[in-house]
C-alpha cells in the first residue's frame, strides 16, 4: 500500500487515502530457445558453434559489460599454443592440439592477422635437461607439429641474443589479438542470427509460474534470466561460461560453492622500443613442477611490442589489473577459502619471490637475464596485467579439466554452468566450443 496526500476540490484542506500499487514488471527483451551468459572468448565460440549446429533455434548472448570480450580473453599474452606441456592423450592435450590447428585455419579463413614465428623452451641449467627431454617426448606423444631439439648453436641461429645449452624448438607457436578473434567469433554469431545484448548482470536465474505478459505460447520457455536493472530473458535453457565470476553464476541456481575462482594477476614488463632487436620470437623457460604455475617468458606481439613475464600474485580484486585495486568481498571470499590457505602454504617461499619480483623490478630481469644476458633494467618499463580465474579445489588443488554443473530442483535440468574450462582457453576456443555444445545437445537434448 501506498500513503498518498491528494486534494479535496470541495475544501482548502488535504486528504490523505491508501491505494494498492500494482507489482511492476520486469522489462522482457524476448524469448528464446538458449541463453548464453558470457562473451569472452569461450561464451562467443561456443555461442556460435551452436547456433551453426542449430540454425533454427533462437539464440542470445547476455554480457555484462558494454564491450565483448573485456577481460581474461582481452588481457593474454597472445600466444597460440602447440600442447607441448599437457599429459599425453589428456583432454587438454587433444583440445590444445586440436585448438591451435582451428585458429589457424579461423583466422586464414576469416582474414584474420597472426604470426607463426615460433617458441623456443630453453634450459639454462645442466639440471632442467631432463626435464626438457621429458617435454619433447610428451610434445611427441601429442602430436605437436614440427618440434624438434637444438643446441646452443640451434638457439643462436634462431634467437641470436637467447643463451642456452639446450632448447625445444617449437615453429607451429605462433601469436595473434585473440580479443580480435573473439569479436569475430561475436560477428559470426550475430551473421547466423544470433541476437547480443551488453550492459546485463545476470543476478538471478529461476523458473517462473507465469508467461510473460502477451505471450500465446504458454509456458514454452519456463526460465526467466533477471538482471540489477529489472530487465528479464525468458528461456528455454541456459549455459553460463562466466569466466571469472563461473562460481557465483553457479551459485544462483544451488550449486556446491566449489571450485572456487580465486584471482591471480599476472603483471609484465614491456621491452622499450630501440631494444626489440633482442627477441625475434617466444622465448619460454623450463617449467619447474615444484611451482604451481610457469614462470617469466618472452613473448612478442601482433601490436610489435615485446612483453616480458608475467609473475603470478593474489589479485585483491577479480577483475583487478593495478596493484591497489580492491574489492572487500572478493579478497575476503578468496583469503577465507581453505583451498587457497592449502595452495599458499604449500608454496609460501614462491609466493613471496613473485610478489617480491613484482614490486622490484630489478629482481624479475635478473630472471630474464639468464635468457638475454644483454638485458638491463633500463631497457624495460611496466606493463600490462592480467587477472587468471583460477578454479581451486578445497585441498589446494588447481582445477585444470572441465568442471560442468547444473543445480537442483526444477532450474538444475534447464542451466548447464562452464565452472572451468581447460587451459590455455583462447588456443582451444573453438576445440572447446565443440565439446560445450556437445554437452549442451547431450543434456538438453537439442
Amino acid at each position: 500500500f501506498l500513503y498518498i496526500w491528494t486534494s479535496d476540490p470541495r475544501s482548502k484542506y488535504f486528504c490523505s487515502t491508501f491505494c494498492l500499487l500494482q507489482p511492476v514488471r520486469p522489462v522482457v527483451y524476448n524469448t528464446y530457445d538458449v541463453a548464453i551468459v558470457g562473451a569472452g572468448i569461450v561464451g562467443l565460440a561456443t555461442a556460435r558453434e551452436l547456433i551453426l549446429r542449430h540454425p533454427t533455434l533462437s539464440f542470445i548472448l547476455l554480457e555484462k559489460e558494454k564491450e565483448l570480450s573485456l577481460h581474461q580473453s582481452g588481457h593474454n599474452s597472445g600466444v597460440i599454443h602447440s600442447g607441448i606441456y599437457y599429459t599425453p592423450g589428456s583432454l587438454k592435450a587433444r583440445l590444445c592440439v586440436r585448438g591451435a590447428t582451428l585458429a589457424y585455419e579461423y583466422c586464414e579463413k576469416k582474414g584474420l592477422p597472426y604470426k607463426r614465428c615460433g617458441k623456443l623452451i630453453v634450459a639454462v641449467e645442466q639440471e632442467e635437461i631432463p626435464r626438457l627431454k621429458a617435454l619433447y617426448e610428451r610434445g611427441m606423444k601429442n602430436n605437436v607439429r614440427d618440434l624438434g631439439i637444438i643446441d646452443a648453436k640451434g638457439i643462436r641461429e634462431r634467437e641470436p641474443y637467447c643463451r642456452g645449452i639446450m632448447a625445444l624448438d617449437s615453429p607451429y607457436t605462433g601469436i595473434v589479438d585473440w580479443r580480435m578473434v573473439a569479436l569475430r567469433y561475436g560477428t559470426d554469431f550475430e551473421e547466423a542470427g544470433g541476437t547480443i545484448v551488453t550492459e546485463y548482470e545476470v543476478n538471478d536465474i529461476s523458473v517462473v509460474k507465469e508467461s510473460p505478459a502477451g505471450s500465446s505460447e504458454g509456458m514454452k520457455y519456463p526460465i526467466a534470466i533477471r538482471d540489477k536493472k529489472g530487465k528479464e530473458v525468458r528461456c528455454r535453457y541456459v549455459l553460463t561460461c562466466g569466466g571469472l565470476y563461473s562460481d557465483r553464476l553457479s551459485q544462483i541456481s544451488g550449486c556446491s560453492p566449489e571450485p572456487q575462482i580465486v584471482p591471480f594477476r599476472g603483471d609484465y614488463l614491456v621491452l622499450k622500443p630501440e631494444k626489440h632487436y633482442l627477441v625475434k620470437g617466444n622465448i619460454y623457460p623450463v617449467p619447474d613442477p615444484r611451482f604451481p604455475f610457469l614462470g617469466v617468458h618472452f613473448t612478442p606481439r601482433m601490436d610489435g611490442s615485446i612483453w616480458l613475464g608475467p609473475n603470478a600474485v593474489l589479485a585483491f580484486k577479480r577483475e583487478g589489473y593495478k596493484v591497489y585495486d580492491f574489492n572487500a568481498r572478493d579478497f575476503a571470499d578468496a583469503l577465507s577459502f581453505r583451498g587457497l590457505q592449502r595452495l599458499v602454504l604449500k608454496n609460501i617461499t614462491y609466493g613471496i619471490g613473485e610478489m617480491y619480483r613484482g614490486i622490484f623490478i630489478g629482481e624479475q630481469v635478473k630472471i630474464l637475464q639468464k635468457y638475454i644476458p644483454e638485458l638491463s633494467q633500463s631497457d624495460v618499463l611496466r606493463g600490462p596485467a592480467g587477472v587468471r580465474a583460477q578454479a581451486l579445489d578445497r585441498d589446494g588443488n588447481l582445477v585444470d579439466d572441465f568442471v560442468f554443473d547444473g543445480g537442483v530442483g526444477d532450474v538444475g535440468s534447464r542451466v548447464l554452468h562452464v565452472r572451468n574450462a581447460p587451459s590455455p582457453a583462447a588456443t582451444s576456443s573453438l576445440a572447446i566450443a565443440e565439446m560445450i555444445a556437445d554437452e549442451v545437445e547431450n543434456r538438453f537434448s537439442l
